[in-house]
C-alpha cells in the first residue's frame, strides 16, 4: 500500500470523525445520568409515584440525575470518560434486572453475600432474562458511546473553572428541587429504608467497597477468644456410651411453608409429611431468626448475644460456640455444600463438598460412615446444607419430589406464577424432610451403641413474591416475616434423655412453651453438651425448663 492510498484513507476517517457529533464529558454524563434513572430506577421513582403523583416523580427523575451527575462529574477526564461512563451504565443496568425483579437491596450485606457467592450458585443467576434485560437496558448508552466525539481541553485554569462552574449549577439545581421534594421524600424514606439501597449506579458503588473493607479486615484480625473457662460437665464423666450431637445448618427455610400450611385457595397442604408424622421429633413451628441472610445469620447464630443486642462487629472479630465447644474437650466436625461457615469454624476441621446441584445428597450421605468410627467422647458434626437456595428451586430436588405441580423450571421466574413458584419452592422442602428423616432413621439405628441427638436450625427465610419480594436478603429492620421466621427441630434418643434426667413429656411440651430465637441456640447447646463456662445464660436456654 503505497503513501498516497495511506494519506486518501487516514483523511477519509477524519472526515467520517469529524461528522460524528462532539460532546463535553459534563454534557455526556448528563444525558447517560438521566437514562439511568428513567431506566435503572424505576422501583425508586415508582414508589415516589404511589406517594406523592406523577409530578414528584418528575421531580425526583431531575434529582437523581443531578446526584449521578454530582457524584461522577469530579472523576471524569476525557481520556477515560468512556470507560468510566461504560461500566457505570452497565452497573446501573445489571443491578436493575434483580431491583426490579426481584425487589433486591444492594446493600453491603447483600454484596457481601455476593462477594461469597460460589460459581454454582452464581452461574443461576446468570439467565435469559438477565441478559435480555441487559442487552435492551445497555445498547442506548453504548451506541451513544460509540457515535459522539468526547472533547477534551487544554490543560489550564479555564479547563478547570467550566466544569466547576457545571458542577456548582447542578449542585444549586439539586437543592432548589429538594426544597419541594423534601416532605416526600423524607417521608418515603423513612417508611422505606432500603429505597436508597435500589437507587441506581450509586447504591452498588456505595456498598461496594464497604463489602472489600470488612472482608479485608475480617481476614487479617485474629479472633479474640471467647469462653477460656469452658469445661466438661459432670455428666462426661459418668456418661455410659459416646455422644454425638449432628446439628443440620439448613438454608433458605421458611416457616410459612414447612410442614402443614394453608394455601391461598384454602386448601392444605403438607410439605414435609415425614419429620411432620414423627412423633418423637420435637417441632418448633416458627423460630426467629438473627438475619435474612447466609453472611449475617450464620455467624449470629453461634454467638453468645445475637440479635437482642446485636452488634456485627463484635460477632465476627470473636470465636464462636464452636471453639467454645472444643477447649471443654467436644470433637467437631463441619461440614459444607454451601458457601463456608462464615468464619465460625475458622482453623477447626473443615471439610467442604465439591458436588452438583443435589448437593445435599451428599452430604447427609457421609453420615453412617461418620458413626460407625465414633468409639468414645462427645462429637458435635455439623451439616451445613444447600437446601433451598433460590431462584432455582427446581435444581434442588429429584424427580421423585416433583409432588406439587405445575412447577417453575427455570433459573429465572421470568413468566412462572407466584403458585408455580410455590410449588418448586415446596418441592425443594420435601426433597429436605427425606433427607432429615433419614438422618433421623441412622441416628436410631445407632442409639444402643451412641447416646445421639439431632438438631436443624435454618440460617434464615425467604420472600415468594409477598409486597413483591423475592429471595431473601432484606435489612433486617425492614424485612418481611417470611424472611425473619424459620422452623426448628430437635430429637433425643432415650439414652442421652436419661442421662441428663430430661423427661420425654416435659421435652414434648417445649414447642407449645417456647418462643425460640437464634439466640437461645448458643446457650441451649452447650446445656444439651454438658458444657460449663460463665458465657452460659439459662435464661435463653430452652431446654432449662426440663432439668432435673
Amino acid at each position: 500500500m503505497n503513501l498516497a492510498t495511506l494519506a486518501f484513507r487516514r483523511a477519509r476517517e477524519e472526515r467520517a470523525d469529524s461528522a460524528r457529533p462532539e460532546l463535553t464529558p459534563q454534557i455526556l454524563l448528563l444525558l447517560l445520568a438521566a437514562y439511568w434513572s428513567l431506566w435503572a430506577n424505576r422501583p425508586v421513582l415508582g414508589m415516589l409515584y404511589q406517594q406523592s403523583g406523577a409530578l414528584t416523580v418528575l421531580g425526583g427523575a431531575l434529582l437523581l440525575t443531578l446526584i449521578h451527575y454530582l457524584l461522577v462529574a469530579p472523576f471524569l477526564m476525557a481520556a477515560w470518560t468512556r470507560l468510566l461512563l461504560a461500566v457505570l451504565s452497565g452497573v446501573a443496568v445489571l443491578g436493575s434486572y434483580f431491583t426490579q425483579s426481584l425487589g433486591t437491596v444492594l446493600d453491603p450485606a447483600m454484596l457481601r453475600n455476593l462477594l461469597h457467592t460460589h460459581w454454582g450458585e452464581a452461574r443461576e443467576l446468570l439467565t435469559p432474562g438477565l441478559l435480555w434485560h441487559g442487552l435492551i437496558g445497555l445498547v442506548p448508552p453504548l451506541l451513544l458511546l460509540a457515535l459522539v466525539r468526547v472533547r477534551s481541553r487544554p490543560w489550564g485554569w479555564r479547563a478547570l473553572l467550566m466544569p466547576l462552574g457545571a458542577w456548582v449549577l447542578a449542585l444549586l439545581a439539586a437543592l432548589a428541587l429538594l426544597l419541594p421534594l423534601f416532605q416526600p421524600v423524607s417521608s418515603l424514606t423513612r417508611n422505606n429504608k432500603a429505597m436508597r439501597y435500589q437507587i441506581l449506579p450509586a447504591a452498588p458503588l456505595w456498598s461496594l467497597p464497604r463489602s472489600i473493607y470488612q472482608d479485608l479486615r475480617e481476614k487479617t484480625q485474629v479472633r479474640e477468644p471467647i469462653g477460656l473457662d469452658a469445661k466438661p460437665g459432670p455428666s462426661w464423666v459418668d456418661a455410659p456410651k459416646p455422644r454425638v450431637l449432628v446439628w443440620v445448618v439448613g438454608e433458605t427455610v421458611r416457616a410459612a411453608n414447612w410442614g402443614r400450611q394453608t394455601l391461598p385457595d384454602g386448601s392444605e397442604r403438607i410439605s414435609t409429611p415425614k419429620t411432620l408424622a414423627d412423633a418423637e421429633l420435637l417441632q418448633f413451628p416458627v423460630m426467629q431468626t438473627c438475619g435474612t441472610d447466609t453472611e449475617s445469620s450464620l455467624p449470629c447464630m453461634f454467638a453468645p448475644v445475637g440479635r437482642r443486642d446485636y452488634d456485627e462487629g463484635r460477632i465476627r472479630r470473636q470465636q464462636s460456640l464452636l471453639h467454645v465447644l472444643q477447649r471443654a474437650g467436644v470433637q467437631l466436625d463441619w461440614r459444607d455444600a454451601q458457601s463456608g461457615c462464615k468464619g465460625v469454624c475458622q482453623d477447626l476441621p473443615f471439610q467442604k463438598l465439591d458436588c452438583g446441584e443435589l448437593c445435599d445428597q451428599q452430604l447427609f450421605a457421609g453420615l453412617e460412615a461418620y458413626l460407625r468410627d465414633i468409639k468414645g467422647g462427645t462429637h458435635l458434626l455439623v451439616l451445613h446444607m444447600l437446601g433451598n437456595h433460590g431462584p432455582s428451586y427446581f435444581r434442588r430436588h429429584g424427580p421423585e419430589h416433583a409432588v406439587f405441580q405445575p412447577g417453575c423450571e427455570r433459573d429465572d421466574f421470568g413468566p412462572c406464577t407466584r403458585e408455580q413458584i410455590r410449588n418448586s419452592y415446596d418441592n425443594a422442602l420435601h426433597a429436605s424432610d427425606a433427607l432429615l428423616a433419614q438422618a433421623l432413621q441412622t441416628l436410631r439405628a445407632e442409639a444402643n451403641r451412641l447416646d445421639v441427638a439431632f438438631l436443624f436450625t435454618p440460617d434464615h427465610g425467604e420472600s415468594l413474591g409477598e409486597k413483591g419480594l423475592y429471595l431473601h436478603g432484606m435489612p433486617y429492620a425492614i424485612a418481611p416475616r417470611e424472611q425473619t421466621e424459620v422452623p426448628a427441630l430437635m430429637w433425643l434418643s432415650e439414652g442421652w434423655r436419661a442421662q441428663r434426667g430430661w423427661g420425654a413429656d416435659c421435652l414434648r411440651r417445649l414447642p407449645q412453651q417456647a418462643q425460640p430465637q437464634h439466640d437461645h441456640l448458643f446457650h441451649t447447646v452447650l446445656n444439651l453438651l454438658d458444657v460449663r463456662t460463665g458465657l452460659y445464660d439459662p435464661a435463653w436456654d430452652l431446654l432449662k425448663p426440663c432439668a432435673s
